[in-house]
This record gives C-alpha cells, sequence and structure tokens, in this order.
C-alpha cells in the first residue's frame, strides 16, 4: 500500500471513529449534498435561496397570497428524483433552514391525482424551523389527470403509498447530511389527499412519524370516487346549482340555534334533522323554491350513496350547511371521473351518468385492491412506536362528507380500545368549516401547535381553537374539542370569543 493510500485510509478511519463517538455524520454545505449518494437516490439540484428569494416555477393556486414566499427565510433548495423501480421517477423537494433548524423533519401532503410539488405547503413548517418536504408522488400532470397510470402500474403504487414513504427515508439522510444529525422528531400534516396519505403512513409504515396530521382524508377511495358520482348524477336529474344557495340558507335557519348560538355556525349538522321538503313549491317551479325532482335530488345527496339493489351504505351523504361546494359536480368532477374512466373502464368515451352502483362499485373495488385505501384500523404499531394521529374534518365539507372520517375514528376505537385510542388518537371536528379550508365557521387551526404539545410535552389536546376573519375587522375564535364532544356557550361573554365556550358531551 503506497504512503498516500495509507494517509487516505487512517483519515477515513478516523472519520469514521468520530462518526461513532459523537453518534453525528460531519455536517455539509448546502451545494456539497447535489454529491450525496443515496440508494435509488439522484439529487439534482441543491441551492442555497436567500431570504425572500424563491419564487415557485409554475402558478400557485389562488387562494395562496403572493406574500407568502416574500416572507420565507434562507434555506437550502434540494431537489431529487427516486427510482425504486424501473419504472417510476418520483420528483421530491426538501427545503432546509440555513439558520435556526429546530431539529425536526417534516413531511407535507398534496391533493387530488398529485402531479406536482406543492411549494405553499412547505413554506409555514419552514418558518417555523422544520426541514420540510413534498413530493409529486412520482408524475407531472394536473390534479385531476390519471392517465398516468394507464399500464404503468408501479406508477400508481408510487401514488398509493410508495412516494412518500421514499421521500421521507431520503429526507431523513440528506438531513443527517446537511446537519450533522437526523432528525429527532418526524411529523406529517396534509388534507384531502394529503390526509389520506397521512393515514397511510400511520398504517403501512408507522416509525416513519412521529406525530401525523390529517385533514378530511379521502382514505376510503372507492366509496369515495363512487360518492362523486352519486352527487353528479343527483344533480343531473334536475338541481341546478343556482338552488345550492337556497338549500344553504334554508339548512343554516333549520340547523343554527341548536347549540344555543345564532351565527351561522351550525355545531353538529348530523343531529340538525332537515328535510329539503319544506323548500317544495306550493305551485309552479319559481326561484325561491325546489320542484319535486329537486327536493328528492337533494335528499339523494344528503343520504349518500348506496347500492341501489340492496340498499347497502356506500358512504354517507354530506351533511347540511355543505350545499355550496355541491356545484363542483354541476359536471362531472374530474378527480372521480377521470378515475373511473381511465383506470377502471379504460374508455375514453365512457359517461358518469352511465355509472351502476351495484355493479360498477364492486369492479372498481377488485380493480383498486385495496393499494389506495387508507381504511386499516389497525394501529397498533403506530401506537406502539408511541406515535400521535390528530384527525380533523369541516362539519361543512361539501366533497368528502365528514362521517366518513367519523366512520373511520369508530373503527380505530373499536380495534384499539377506547384507552389507547385517547392516548395516541384524537378527532376533532370543525362546525362550519368547508374542505380543508373556508365556509362560514372557524377555519384557521392550528392543529401543529397541539400536536407538538401532544408528542413533545405528553399533553393531549383537549381543545384547539380556531380563527377566522370577521367582516368589517376582528376575529372570531372558537374551540375545536375531541369527538364526541362539542363546544357549548357558558352563557356569558362575546361568542367571538373562545374562552366563552367549553367542551361538554353532547
Amino acid at each position: 500500500m503506497t504512503r498516500s493510500a495509507v494517509a487516505v485510509l487512517a483519515g477515513l478511519l478516523g472519520l469514521l471513529a468520530c462518526t461513532s463517538r459523537s453518534g453525528r455524520e460531519p455536517a455539509r454545505s448546502c451545494e456539497d449534498l447535489v454529491e450525496l449518494a443515496l440508494p435509488d437516490t439522484r439529487i439534482t439540484a441543491a441551492t442555497s435561496i436567500p431570504p425572500g428569494g424563491f419564487s415557485p416555477e409554475t402558478p400557485s393556486p389562488p387562494f395562496v397570497p403572493a406574500s407568502l414566499y416574500q416572507s420565507l427565510p434562507a434555506f437550502c433548495r434540494v431537489s431529487a428524483t427516486l427510482t425504486p423501480t424501473r419504472d417510476s421517477e418520483i420528483r421530491f423537494e426538501l427545503w432546509l433552514p440555513a439558520e435556526g433548524w429546530n431539529g425536526k423533519l417534516m413531511g407535507t401532503g398534496n391533493g387530488g391525482a398529485q402531479g406536482a410539488i406543492f411549494h405553499y405547503a412547505m413554506a409555514g413548517p419552514l418558518q417555523r424551523g422544520y426541514a420540510v418536504a413534498n413530493t409529486d408522488t412520482g408524475h407531472s400532470g394536473e390534479g385531476s389527470d390519471w392517465s398516468f397510470a394507464v399500464g404503468h402500474p408501479e406508477k400508481l403504487t408510487d401514488y398509493a403509498w410508495r412516494a412518500v414513504h421514499e421521500m421521507t427515508l431520503r429526507s431523513k439522510s440528506i438531513v443527517a447530511r446537511r446537519y450533522g444529525r437526523a432528525p429527532r422528531l418526524s411529523y406529517w400534516t396534509g388534507c384531502s389527499s394529503g390526509g389520506r396519505q397521512g393515514l397511510m403512513e400511520a398504517q403501512r409504515f408507522p416509525e416513519d412519524y412521529d406525530g401525523i396530521i390529517a385533514g378530511a382524508p379521502a382514505n376510503a377511495w372507492v366509496p369515495l370516487m363512487a360518492h362523486t358520482l352519486w352527487v353528479r348524477q343527483a344533480m343531473a336529474r334536475g338541481l341546478p346549482p343556482e338552488k345550492l344557495a337556497l338549500l344553504h340558507e334554508a339548512a343554516i335557519a333549520a340547523c343554527d340555534g341548536a347549540d344555543g348560538v345564532l351565527d351561522r355556525v351550525v355545531g353538529d349538522p348530523a343531529r340538525c334533522d332537515f328535510d329539503p321538503v319544506r323548500l317544495r313549491c306550493a305551485g309552479a317551479a319559481a326561484p325561491g323554491c325546489l320542484d319535486a325532482a329537486q327536493v328528492e335530488a337533494a335528499r339523494a345527496i344528503y343520504r349518500g350513496a348506496r347500492n341501489p339493489r340492496t340498499g347497502e351504505p356506500i358512504l354517507p351523504g354530506p351533511e347540511p350547511t355543505s350545499e355550496p361546494e355541491w356545484a363542483a359536480y354541476a359536471g362531472a368532477f374530474p378527480i372521480g371521473a377521470n378515475w373511473f374512466r381511465d383506470l377502471v373502464f379504460a374508455d375514453p368515451h365512457w359517461d358518469p351518468l352511465s355509472f351502476d352502483f351495484d355493479r360498477d362499485v364492486e369492479r372498481a373495488r377488485q380493480l383498486e385492491g385495496g393499494s389506495i385505501a387508507a381504511t386499516d384500523p389497525d394501529l397498533g404499531a403506530f401506537v406502539r412506536h408511541g406515535g400521535k394521529l390528530l384527525l380533523w374534518h369541516g362539519w361543512s365539507d361539501g366533497l368528502i362528507p365528514p362521517r366518513s372520517t367519523l366512520d373511520y375514528q369508530r373503527a380505530v376505537l373499536a380495534k384499539l380500545g377506547s384507552a389507547a385510542a385517547s392516548d395516541h388518537v384524537r378527532l376533532f371536528m370543525a362546525p362550519g368549516v368547508a374542505h380543508c379550508w373556508g365556509g362560514e365557521g372557524p377555519y384557521q387551526i392550528d392543529t401543529l401547535s397541539a400536536l407538538e404539545r401532544w408528542v413533545e410535552q405528553g399533553q393531549a389536546p383537549e381543545r384547539i381553537t380556531a380563527t377566522r376573519p370577521l367582516e368589517g375587522g376582528g376575529t372570531r375564535s372558537r374551540p375545536l374539542c375531541p369527538w364526541p364532544q362539542q363546544a357549548r356557550y357558558r352563557g356569558k361573554g362575546s361568542t367571538d370569543d373562545e374562552t366563552s365556550f367549553e367542551c361538554a358531551e353532547p
């Protein structure tokens, strides 16, 4: 062995000894991360971004303020592509704070069929000091485009669960190389498809995350896709979008006072016996009433998708006060319609109105094979890991019926037992909140602070404060309570102040 080779070997042995003694790897600069060699991974870029210097390559959704990225701190932006199979091409990004890393990793979800990295979902955790990751789940495209999976079963598996898991493993490795130590805790947050991704992690890979926030999860996959067609067919039978505001106002009028406060926010719409027949026209059809066909269409939507032959429920329907979001089904709701068209029927001319809720649901279940669904209530391994799962759902969600999440929570309770479930899984229902955001109720919900206290301090969330800005200024705050508790007005104090409410059994 030459003298130079001996010197190199001695240096390597010394480095390994140092790493072994300290439990850390030497930290690397941001730009050096591009040279990392990780399994099935190609790091395509590692770039230092100055404060306020990030601008996404693709436009953000309309609800994302332009100022969001301007307020970001300096960070290292890592872009990578994962190829766990020959047909995989999973892109993900990892943002690493240049200063003030809190020692934790945050995985973030996205929505629909994905097909893009959701940069706006990464901004908030980065500002809180997290290293934060997001993936396109293995393809590029619109959020309702399933053509990527036609003839590509591995890409569908990437979408279903593999992309998030592989992103999580590689992100932990990159974090360790950047800072010289692995993250001490890992969290997940997502809503809709992001909520489904979080449940999938808890069920399939219980050691990936210590805490998971799963909002309005799209976890009952085939029933949910069938639900989109059920609402579409009901509206096609004569319920036009312009009647939805009428239904909405009638539902609020019927249900609002049940919680003791008249504020257009219904505490528990599932307990409200609202029947749209009260809007039936006394005579000829008119703008301010519903004809007989429209009444029956609305009833069918509230009732939920059912097998017409057996009467078996397929998925619960949405609740009264969810009506504005039904407008998404005035035409073929593309996430569901395109999934059936491309992956179930493989027919570009397939008509969503031809869907048979007896024969076709079973066909879809057989083809999906449970790979996308995240409905397994056995969270025993996640509990043994010490994981905490915070579920939440808006009561006025018109896209994913909230009782589907209640059904999952009940199944978890039955499987784990009430004590273990209470220690590790809690559900918070958000009155008046639509799909993941917006609605009549307080929709700004800091679930992350509640989860951090639960995981890091052992303080299980007994209430979570939700807020919303009021017209004319000011803020309304209300407590969200662990299900089945509900917020109850104490009888004095401002009804716009959450301290005027207590969490109590219904």
